[in-house]
């Protein structure tokens, strides 16, 4: 039987179900990449700053501002960034809390790399509208993100 020991099962960090229920209450249920509400079950907890770069808290002391929950495509996307970024050998902390995927609404970069990201989620009613920006996109053979990309810039005042 595999036994919790310093905080860890099996290699892996335990918490608590009141810290992920702290995170739940804090996040209003939804993924801090996404913004996509589920139900608790479907939120992993996952360290802002990869386990890996900056190690981890003490299991008495954690801070929830430390850690966030996404949902699991987010989680993956997160994880397959960071580990293809520059930083995951070089192992500054610093350098990811001016990440994207550490600090989805205050970043300065996504993995060392000057871009921005935009995700969207489509739910419920919301579905026909994003079925009719991608016919009109097809109807003029661009991929729906440059065509949402170019009805932003005319709206902000880009008249592309």
């Amino acid at each position: 039987m595999t036994q919790i020991e310093e905080g860890r099962l099996g290699g892996r960090t335990v918490f608590s179900k009141q810290f992920k229920d702290d995170l739940y209450e804090e996040s209003s249920g939804k993924c801090a990449i996404c913004s996509g509400k589920f139900e608790s079950r479907y939120l992993q907890i996952d360290h802002r700053i990869p386990y890996e770069i900056a190690g981890d808290d003490d299991p008495l002391e954690r801070d929830t501002a430390d850690y966030m929950l996404l949902c699991g495509s987010c989680n993956r996307a997160k994880s397959w960034s960071c580990e293809h970024c520059a930083n995951w050998t070089a192992k500054s902390p610093s350098v990811c809390t001016h990440c994207y995927w550490a600090y989805p609404d205050n970043y300065t970069h996504v993995a060392l790399r000057e871009v921005r990201r935009l995700d969207i989620l489509w739910d419920e009613d919301e579905v026909k509208t994003y079925e009719e920006l991608k016919r009109i996109a097809e109807e003029q053979e661009v991929e729906i993100p440059d065509y949402v990309k170019r009805i932003i810039e005319r709206h902000v005042g880009g008249q592309k």
